[in-house]
């Protein structure tokens, strides 16, 4: 059965078929922890969606929040996600995921391998100052 844009749909398999999550398991228990929120309130899997809804994700540190264009059928490719969701996330949001990912290690060069003892010491020494 074809889902029109005037139906429904389960949030869990939404959130799915636009790639949001990889597995629809994965997607059920994002909602089963409280990851998927739609007007300010957590959602069980099997809330039902409608075109125009606001739905915010969180995937840690960052909370998405997309706009429902339209219900899909199925999951759809990479290429069609845009025609069903349109991605609301503000800038500050996306500057905490740009954030983490410059402070999540040290960086080095390719090709120069694991750090030696010593300048593992000397790391240690400049993040413990």
């Amino acid at each position: 059965m074809v889902k029109t844009k005037t139906g429904d749909q389960r949030i869990d398999k939404f959130i799915w078929c636009v790639r949001i999550y990889k597995t629809r398991s994965m997607a059920t228990e994002a909602c089963r922890k409280g990851r998927i929120i739609i007007d300010d309130i957590p959602v069980k899997p099997s809330r039902t969606v409608t075109v125009d809804e606001i739905i915010k994700v969180k995937i840690p540190p960052v909370l998405y929040t997309y706009r429902i264009k339209d219900l899909p059928p199925s999951r759809v490719s990479a290429k069609l996600v845009n025609d069903y969701i349109q991605d609301i996330t503000p800038e500050e949001e996306l500057n905490k995921l740009e954030l983490k990912n410059k402070t999540a290690g040290g960086y080095r060069f390719r090709g120069t391998g694991r750090p030696t003892k010593k300048e593992r010491r000397d790391l240690d020494k400049l993040i413990d100052y």
